[in-house]
């Protein structure tokens, strides 16, 4: 065969197969699309009024803390989406609080659509226990954040029971490995440089254990309530411990000049002026002649 044959005969492959790839439409192909009718509540409540203070709590004084960043979102009982088929199974997952560093913070988000946020997912998770999910949490929950979020720290807290608090922290290797507590009983959160703990106190008008974070120093993370009555109270002590300095202040000007006063009847017994006594003592001459 000739060359020209050869090339004439690759010229005839070519042309065949580009009309084979245009009658079968491969050219219009396009890859499936991520859902986009999504829900963002399923109508279940909370189990408890303590639960929505406690997801609050933990949302707000994060928030609060870290008021000068503006490179997280921070969530509470909101959906996670990861895969279309989660979707078709309507498979909600709401983590009760979450955290997603380095992303911008758009608070107008209505939930977590992994596919819609180049698929980043959780660094930290928190769920509050229930006698109903405990389970699930624990177990298929756990699994998910562990697999396929790969999510860093996942906490979980009873808000009934003070001593449910446990911690683990993501290893490349060997998954969630439980997280060790210091000796008031934390459990450090290496994603956030924050401890989380326990805390007795009231929140809105309920008074019991809640779950709260610590920094680095061991110092309580405030509410913004909090932090404003801190505040005040400073005020409060600083006003207090001037007008402490003031009375002071003028007891000793009152205590100085009675000692003065009670110096002119001698000065005068040794024979000095009304008027040389009221210059040494730094007196008026009327405050002198009334102590005659």
């Amino acid at each position: 065969m000739t060359p020209q044959q050869v090339a004439e005969l690759t010229q005839d492959l070519v042309s065949e197969t580009q009309e084979l790839v245009e009658d079968s439409g491969a050219d219009k192909w396009q890859p499936p699309m991520p859902p986009t009718d999504l829900i963002f509540d399923d109508g279940e409540p909370l189990e408890s009024s303590r639960h929505r203070v406690a997801i609050n709590a933990l949302i707000r004084s994060f928030r609060h803390h870290f008021a000068a960043r503006n490179d997280f979102f921070v969530g509470g009982n909101m959906f996670v989406y990861y895969s279309s088929q989660q979707v078709k199974n309507k498979d909600f997952k709401g983590p009760d609080f979450f955290v997603v560093l380095d992303v911008p913070p758009n608070p107008a988000r209505p939930g977590w659509v992994s596919w819609e946020e180049n698929g980043r997912y959780p660094d930290m998770i928190v769920e509050l226990l229930s006698d109903t999910t405990e389970v699930k949490d624990l177990g298929s929950k756990k699994e998910l954040y562990e697999k396929v979020f790969k999510t860093k720290d996942y906490f979980v807290f009873h808000p009934y029971k003070a001593n449910s608090l446990q911690g683990w922290r993501l290893d490349s290797y060997k998954g969630y490995q439980p997280i060790e507590e210091n000796p008031q009983g934390w459990v450090w959160c290496e994603s956030l440089r924050l401890w989380l703990g326990t805390w007795q106190g009231q929140i809105e008008d309920d008074d019991a254990v809640w779950l709260r974070f610590y920094d680095e120093a061991g110092n309580l993370v405030l509410l913004p309530e909090e932090a404003e009555q801190q505040r005040a109270n400073a005020e409060q002590q600083r006003a207090d411990a001037e007008q402490q300095r003031a009375d002071a202040e003028r007891q000793r000007a009152d205590a100085e000049r009675q000692a003065r006063l009670n110096a002119v009847s001698q000065l005068l017994q040794m024979g000095m002026s009304v008027e040389q006594i009221a210059q040494a003592l730094s007196l008026t001459v009327e405050e002198v002649e009334q102590m005659r």
